[in-house]
């Protein structure tokens, strides 16, 4: 009887794992105390502008090089104790055309590889998933405009207000507190304790590998749309839309934050988006249509 038991209690637990397999989503892209550089790239775009940063900086470390090794020449080649007898010479031709040529020909070189990058992040393909962000003070709203439902749902920083509950006022959590108690409702979330500020009670979710594109505006002053490890960032104008697109290569959670001071409440405004499998995507939204709002990916079975 005890092996029956323990067969059903393995198989019970090998069926449980698609509804676990979202609460392992790896943290990809957040800020690190003390890190230096960019986040992981995880978009092709990301990518050549982590590239193109790097090339600059090369470029730009050699001319400030050169411009202190000659600037410590003149100060020890040519000051009163080394050269009483200074030049007369008002110009050099050749130094001249040189000092012109040679700069043009580096910002040449510097638009040939930019130029293409910006091209890449205006030239918008047709969008296998589409979305609207809209900005609010202070949270994000998202609608997804290819949904038959038309799923759409806001977005608010776990400890903002809107998210706590009599349950978490019980419990000692504070909004805007970072307590024990906090730790508590971010783990809870399916979050890591030390993700506050970051986290949002519901996220934009996609899935891998897809084109994703998003219609951006302001439904009362600027805000800005950005997640640093897909290399966009976009300006969210009242009355106005605008579009930005990514395709993520790599499934995880993926932190944001407005980026366009839009009020008190600025620093709690952040942005998190989960890029999950196109089977965990597909079952989510069929899930949150029928439920007509959003549902934790984390919580599906499949």
């Amino acid at each position: 009887m005890r092996i029956i038991t323990s067969l059903l209690a393995l198989l019970a637990s090998f069926a449980a794992l698609p509804a676990f397999a979202q609460d392992a989503l790896e943290t990809v892209g957040k800020p690190e105390p003390g890190a230096l550089g960019f986040q992981p790239a995880v978009t092709e775009v990301a990518s050549d502008l982590q590239w193109l940063d790097h090339m600059i900086l090369y470029i730009i470390t050699a001319i400030v090089i050169l411009v202190c090794i000659l600037l410590l020449i003149v100060i020890f080649r040519y000051n009163k104790k080394a050269n009483p007898t200074p030049g007369t010479f008002t110009h050099n031709s050749p130094l001249e055309v040189a000092w012109t040529i040679v700069p043009i020909l580096i910002l040449v070189f510097i638009g040939a590889f930019s130029l293409p990058i910006l091209f890449k992040q205006q030239t918008f393909p047709d969008g296998e998933i589409n979305i609207k962000v809209t900005g609010y003070q202070w949270y994000w709203g998202y609608e997804y405009t290819d949904s038959e439902a038309e799923l759409a749902y806001d977005a608010y920083m776990i400890g903002q207000p809107a998210t706590m509950t009599e349950e978490d006022q019980n419990a000692g959590a504070q909004a805007y507190v970072n307590s024990d108690a906090m730790k508590a409702k971010l783990v809870a979330n399916g979050y890591n304790e030390d993700e506050f500020l970051l986290a949002t009670d519901t996220a934009m979710v996609v899935p891998v590998g897809k084109t994703v594109v998003l219609t951006v505006t302001g439904a009362d002053v600027i805000h800005s749309w950005t997640i640093p490890a897909f290399g966009v960032k976009q300006d969210a104008v009242p009355g106005r839309l605008a579009q930005i697109w990514f395709a993520a290569n790599k499934e995880g959670v993926y932190f944001g934050q407005c980026s366009e001071l839009c009020g008190k409440d600025h620093a709690y405004m952040p942005i998190t988006v989960k890029v999950v499998s196109q089977e965990v995507y597909d079952a989510w939204l069929a899930a949150s249509e029928e439920a007509g709002t959003y549902v934790d990916p984390s919580q599906l079975n499949g």
